[in-house]
């Protein structure tokens, strides 16, 4: 069932270390109970793409909130920011799972809520969705889009990113869907190939998907590397994973 009617607004959570930051949310209309879903944006920002997604959910019967994990390099355009974020080396792990983790908390107190959130991330979202579900155990579901830097070398690892996720992989608490581009290099298919034996090799319950003919941001619209009919396929993946285990 689609949910036509919808509510959206900016919200001020208390990010990690209580810094304020700022959220855009979207819920269908109507009483719920609804499942939540908590949106990791990607590096190029609190984008325009991510604000459709965020209301892609909601369409689909979902209360969806998207953090702005950039806040606090300043105002601008997405991609401005982005650039600043990204001259600085990116930010803090720590940092994301701290700002993640008041989204989970400001889903979960929300009325008409059923319980369950899950996590969506692509790209760099991806990496750090997965992370937050390898060291927190408040989401129920978690969703992978060809997150890169899964798999990291020694030379990667600095104070900002001080593990490489797949040494957490032990510690994952609960499903996780990936979808990949057979055709992209962060992550690679050999890398995949290591993140699903990790997963394997512990246990952990997950759906791997890969496509041919796709690379990088397979998903992304407004960019050349869109793929409508494998975009069209992960997405069905994605609002069928989410409906086995968000529902009650």
């Amino acid at each position: 069932m689609s949910y036509r009617g919808m509510t959206v607004e900016v919200v001020t959570i208390a990010g990690d270390k209580g810094t304020p930051i700022q959220a855009y949310v979207a819920r269908p209309s109507g009483p719920g109970p609804f499942p939540g879903v908590v949106l990791v944006h990607h590096l190029p920002g609190w984008s325009e793409m991510y604000i459709e997604m965020t209301r892609k959910f909601a369409h689909n019967g979902y209360i969806a909130i998207c953090a702005n994990l950039y806040e606090r390099s300043g105002p601008g355009l997405p991609d401005d920011v982005a650039a600043r974020v990204r001259a600085d080396g990116g930010v803090p792990d720590a940092q994301v799972v701290g700002d993640t983790a008041a989204a989970v908390a400001w889903l979960r107190k929300q009325p008409g809520h059923n319980g369950k959130v899950g996590l969506f991330g692509s790209c760099s979202g991806g990496r750090h969705a997965f992370l937050y579900a390898c060291q927190r155990n408040d989401v129920d579901a978690c969703v992978d889009l060809w997150g890169g830097r899964v798999v990291m070398g020694p030379d990667e690892l600095n104070a900002k990113t001080p593990v490489a996720p797949i040494e957490l992989t032990k510690d994952l608490s609960c499903p996780l869907l990936g979808l990949f581009g057979n055709e992209d290099r962060a992550p690679s298919p050999e890398q995949v190939d290591q993140h699903e034996a990790a997963l394997k090799q512990f246990g952990k319950t997950y759906e791997f998907h890969r496509y041919d003919g796709a690379g990088h941001g397979f998903f992304y619209t407004h960019r050349p590397m869109y793929r409508p009919e494998q975009a069209i396929d992960g997405w069905a993946k994605v609002f069928a994973f989410f409906s086995r285990y968000l529902a009650r």
